[in-house]
């Protein structure tokens, strides 16, 4: 998630312009923006100190610094570089000299702002123009709502309650503000835990800790079930989908930690069966067909990777990587079209009951009462999905049954075209690994008859 700090400057104000410049941290500069003073380090600070000596009275403070810092894997460094132009625009509004730097030297994106503390257009400090309550608590808060404005802006996380530092994506917020069927509520909540898990055990405690209820049981068919808070009863895992059951989240846990578990048959015919060991014609075959079948592997490796064995794993990673990726893509995509299912049917069931709901409005005394009683299904159908309805739109906006099925369509169309390339990558990903697993097996079936004919040869 997107976290700001800010620090103040009263010496080496060169010194620091310098760090945050450091070529091995910035692509060689590519990723460093300025404005109104130099991107050299020294001239920078020069360019700012000549602001100062035109500014307003005498101030210990020489700049400030700010920092931005993005979750692992959340954000690419030119994104970073644009998300800090816009906050520097948004912050300091083209009155202050800046020097903007993004750092991509560790596992997480930051960047380092480092900014003048006098004004360009009226010659004052920052602190003046910020001096209301506490200074360093305003300043504080006004950089950290402007970042937290510009993140969800880019689908980034933030900080929702920077004492507890729980995060939530800008999903996640818009959801809650416009309403949301308590299943994608719970689907969503468990694709963050899996996201942060190790392992299944530390995925059950992170549940816990997430207000989501788990009942897992191995050796019953139903093992896992789930229940959000303040949801009256648990869902099975299988209701959710196959992306929620047991198996499948113990392969996103591994996607998501670098680990790749996929045994790939190999191509290659086993030859220590007991029929392969009692006849020497049928292991000879078997040697010469395994030889084609392992050239044609190689073969089929070059295709799409070098024959080195590192070069490879780090190519099938990648790939497998992607794939998680992909697969949460698709998922995404299917939870927004359960949704709009939701939404659908209860707007169509209010639509049609709502002529019921009319006609009551006209009536009164005896006639409204045996009106009731003999329509107490529908009105009470009606009353129970206007209550659902005017949930998950809370700010009384419903749009109509008509525009939310032109949404799902389109929805429902784009993950086709995704699930489609999904199926391609994943095809070229389980050749590739039965090609490698062939390999394997064909080198070491080597390796063991090399072994056995030097021990034959001792006897």
């Amino acid at each position: 998630m997107a976290a700001t700090k800010i620090i103040s400057i009263r010496s080496t104000e060169a010194d620091a312009i310098a760090y945050i410049a450091n070529p091995e941290k910035t692509d060689n500069g590519r990723l460093i923006c300025t404005f109104g003073c130099s991107e050299n380090p020294v001239r920078a600070s020069t360019d700012f100190e000549k602001i100062r000596a035109k500014g307003t009275g005498r101030n210990k403070i020489l700049s400030h610094h700010f920092i931005q810092s993005f979750s692992p894997g959340e954000i690419t460094p030119e994104n970073a570089l644009q998300v800090g132009i816009e906050l520097c625009q948004k912050f300091l509004g083209d009155e202050y000299q800046y020097y903007l730097a993004v750092h991509n030297d560790k596992e997480h994106i930051h960047l380092h702002c480092i900014f003048n503390n006098v004004n360009m257009v009226d010659g004052r400090t920052f602190e003046t123009h910020a001096d209301q309550g506490d200074k360093q608590n305003r300043k504080w808060v006004n950089l950290r709502n402007m970042s937290d404005e510009i993140c969800k802006k880019h689908c980034l996380s933030v900080i929702e309650n920077p004492e507890n530092s729980k995060g939530k994506t800008y999903y996640e917020w818009d959801m809650d503000r416009q309403g949301l069927s308590w299943k994608a509520k719970l689907k969503f909540a468990i694709d963050q835990v899996v996201k942060e898990s190790n392992n299944f055990e530390d995925f059950l405690q992170k549940c816990k800790a997430r207000n989501i209820e788990v009942v897992y049981n191995p050796e019953h068919v139903i093992d896992l079930k789930f229940r959000l808070a303040g949801q009256q009863k648990f869902t099975r895992a299988r209701t959710l989908g196959w992306y929620y059951e047991t198996k499948q989240i113990l392969k996103r846990i591994d996607l998501y930690n670098g680990i790749i578990r996929t045994p790939e048959k190999s191509a290659l015919i086993d030859t220590h069966s007991e029929k392969m060991q009692s006849s020497s014609t049928l292991q000879n075959w078997a040697e010469i067909e395994n030889m084609k079948r392992t050239s044609k592997a190689l073969n089929q490796l070059t295709q799409y990777t070098e024959k080195d064995r590192e070069s490879i794993e780090k190519k099938l990673f990648s790939a497998h990587t992607q794939i998680g990726f992909w697969v949460d893509k698709l998922n995404t995509l299917k939870t927004e079209i359960d949704d709009l299912d939701v939404k659908i049917k209860i707007a169509k069931k209010v639509r049609k009951l709502k002529p019921v709901m009319d006609k009551l409005k006209t009536l009164s005394g005896r006639e409204k009462r045996r009106y009731e009683s003999e329509n107490q299904t529908e009105i009470s159908a009606y009353r129970s999905s206007a209550k659902q309805l005017k949930e998950l739109f809370p700010t009384g906006s419903v749009p109509t049954p008509e525009s939310m099925e032109k949404k799902r369509n389109a929805l429902a169309e784009e993950r086709s075209i995704k699930h489609d390339e999904y199926l391609s990558m994943k095809a070229k990903v389980s050749e590739l690994e039965k090609s490698r697993k062939t390999v394997d097996d064909y080198l070491r079936n080597q390796r063991n008859m090399q072994k056995k004919r030097k021990k034959d040869d001792l006897e």
